[in-house]
């Protein structure tokens, strides 16, 4: 297998998070990495449009030629595949509870994220748009505040005390923030902290670089 993968990218950064977490737990799993260079364009290349016509990364190459597009499947198959030490929890209950916070965060908060800093300062050359800008600032506003109020309980990670696809999510939307210089609400000092810590981990030092 081959990932078609980016360092910094949100959703190359969720994958990238996941695998360095599965194999900390001693679950390496087997594939080849393929850089590719979003800001030079490198997506849009015949060696990457005609593997994948989105052009935009991650996405897994199988053995057979055939491709997985979109960070949650990518996991999701590797979950599968690789179940143990398990990053989305276990029992019906507790896996919808983890599935339900990344999901939260990936469409409310990393998606957010992503499209403000790419209508503001984007690293591949997209023009600003104020409109969006001043739109999802404010609409990420609630979930973050949310988040924020989940940390209340004393948790270590999102989900609880061990880390799981949702901690991988957050922190590649943190990151992409930093990158883009986008400051974030006032108040929450409780993701703030658990930011701090997540990045002080050795699990995820070569992948959270900014």
């Amino acid at each position: 297998m081959k990932l078609y993968t980016q360092r910094v990218a949100p959703n190359p950064t969720k994958v990238e998070l996941y695998l360095a977490e599965k194999a900390a737990m001693g679950c390496s799993i087997p594939l080849e990495r393929v850089m590719v260079n979003l800001m030079k364009g490198e997506q849009r290349t015949p060696a990457i449009a005609s593997r994948n016509g989105l052009q935009r990364v991650p996405f897994l190459e199988f053995d057979d030629g055939t491709v997985l597009t979109e960070s949650l499947a990518i996991i999701e198959y590797f979950e599968e595949r690789w179940p143990d030490p398990s990053m989305i929890g276990t029992g019906p209950e507790e896996r919808a509870r983890v599935r339900a916070l990344e999901r939260s965060i990936d469409s409310d908060i990393l998606h957010a994220v992503a499209l403000v800093v790419h209508a503001s300062k984007s690293p591949a050359g997209y023009p600003p748009n104020r409109g969006v800008v001043a739109w999802f600032s404010e609409a990420m506003k609630r979930p973050l505040a949310v988040l924020n109020q989940t940390f209340g309980d004393g948790r270590s990670f999102v989900a609880g005390d061990s880390p799981t696809i949702a901690d991988c999510s957050l922190a590649a939307a943190l990151q992409f923030a930093r990158f883009g210089k986008l400051e974030l609400p006032d108040g929450l000092d409780l993701i703030a902290a658990w930011n701090e810590r997540y990045r002080a981990r050795d699990e995820v030092k070569g992948i959270l670089i900014f």
